[in-house]
């Protein structure tokens, strides 16, 4: 990216920013819906995440290359899966924007009553998806530091809230709805897994923008190491506070259980700020979601793994992949007109588990890549990152099957449609061979 890089504090605003996003706001009232259980789940994504931020960590290092987890799965398994990878992950990114823009929206109807209605709020998320692309076409350092000031405003009234609400904290609220599911206990804690994965998702971050980073090889281990600690220890915290600050059913009928919280502590301002911040956080959230959908089609498409090479790798003079961030809009702002849902809650709970589902087979493939390299190189492996790399496979394997089969079937098609893609991209990228030779 020429001289406009960015440096540590922005990656970490990055990482930060996109794992909390949406997810702190709206999973709450998500995760009502199984009980007070799914502490176990997040603990358990935690450890999991944590893992995974490791691994990502080390292939960083071995692999500073644009593109981040489809870059580590194609060094280990060969062009298929690495084109399989991106695909994947591409449409993991766009969707994902489509759940948190519902999100956003969601908290800002709590300020503007009219949003409630679902055209009206699905129109509105196209609107803010559409103003943070063209954010995006912006230097690398301009958007970092657009997204640490998103971070530092959406940071300070959570924090707020998580401090004084213990004052508000009612232990029986937990104690009475520890599983509302009917299901079994390990059932509740494997379906809790989905939605808490949800809010690490983007744990990967720092990786995906390497060409545009200082110092890679040092940022991008210290940036997501460093950001995945201080997202887990906040969120199991956070989950807590809000579990028990409001009824399991108030808080399953919640569009805003973080708003909710605010408003038992400060009344109707306290809702008002919260829902704000919450839009905020929802903003940052986007804004570094969607340079990482311009970004991975772009590397993808330079290495002739993704189709219409010449279109997506296309950069504005500052860099920034202009036609991959546009298509990506368009299909974000298809997917949420074509979602649209008077239940909020539910259309969130849909496009997260869908995203979600696609996210787990990239991070599980990185994991093995890892050890794929490391047998091919002859590198012995140490006993700490064995085991991080065996939690890390085990988590994202058990994460996969706990989506269903719904999304199970989603996914497959999908990698039936890659497998067509890459026909067309390894015959293109011949021909281009034959042409030059």
């Amino acid at each position: 990216m020429g001289k406009s890089k960015m440096g540590l504090w922005m990656l970490l605003a990055l990482v930060v920013g996109n794992m909390i996003g949406s997810g702190v706001y709206m999973l709450p009232a998500s995760l009502a819906g199984i009980g007070s259980i799914t502490i176990f789940s997040w603990i358990l994504t935690a450890v999991g995440a944590i893992c995974v931020a490791f691994v990502f960590g080390r292939l960083s290092e071995a692999i500073p290359k644009t593109g981040g987890p489809y870059a580590y799965a194609e060094e280990g398994f060969g062009r298929y899966i690495g084109s399989q990878s991106a695909f994947l992950y591409w449409i993991y990114v766009w969707t994902g924007n489509a759940a948190i823009a519902i999100a956003g929206t969601g908290y800002l109807s709590f300020l503007i009553p009219t949003l409630k209605n679902p055209l009206h709020g699905a129109l509105t998320a196209i609107a803010i998806l559409w103003i943070l692309t063209f954010n995006n076409m912006r230097s690398a350092s301009q958007i970092g530091l657009f997204q640490i000031l998103v971070t530092i405003i959406k940071l300070l009234p959570i924090l707020a809230v998580v401090i004084l609400g213990w004052f508000f904290f009612h232990p029986h609220y937990i104690m009475d709805s520890i599983n509302v599911t009917g299901k079994s206990n390990l059932s509740a804690i494997s379906l809790g897994l989905n939605f808490t994965l949800w809010a690490f998702v983007g744990i990967e971050s720092a990786t995906v923008p390497a060409g545009s980073i200082e110092n890679p090889k040092k940022n991008i281990p210290l940036a997501t190491i460093i950001g995945t600690l201080f997202v887990a220890v906040f969120y199991i915290t956070v989950s807590i506070v809000i579990m028990g600050m409001i009824p399991n059913a108030n808080l399953q009928a919640s569009s805003a259980p973080f708003a909710d919280a605010a408003q038992i502590i400060f009344g109707h301002f306290g809702g008002t700020l919260i829902a704000l911040g919450a839009f905020i956080s929802c903003v940052g959230c986007i804004n570094g979601f969607i340079m990482l959908q311009g970004q991975v089609p772009m590397a993808a498409a330079k290495e002739g793994l993704f189709p219409f090479s010449n279109f997506f790798s296309r950069t504005n003079k500052n860099e920034m992949p202009v036609n991959a961030l546009i298509f990506s809009t368009i299909l974000t702002s298809v997917f949420l007109l074509l979602t649209i849902s008077g239940n909020l809650t539910q259309q969130f709970n849909l496009i997260i588990n869908l995203a979600t589902s696609f996210a787990i087979l990239v991070y599980f493939l990185s994991a093995l890549s890892e050890v794929i390299l490391a047998k091919r190189n002859k590198t012995p492996i140490r006993v700490r990152a064995k085991l991080t790399i065996v939690i890390a496979i085990a988590y994202t394997f058990w994460a996969f099957f706990s989506v269903g089969p719904e999304m199970i079937f989603y996914e497959m098609i999908l990698i039936f449609v890659s497998m067509i893609l890459y026909v067309f991209c390894d015959a293109a990228k011949k021909k281009d061979t034959n042409l030059n030779a």
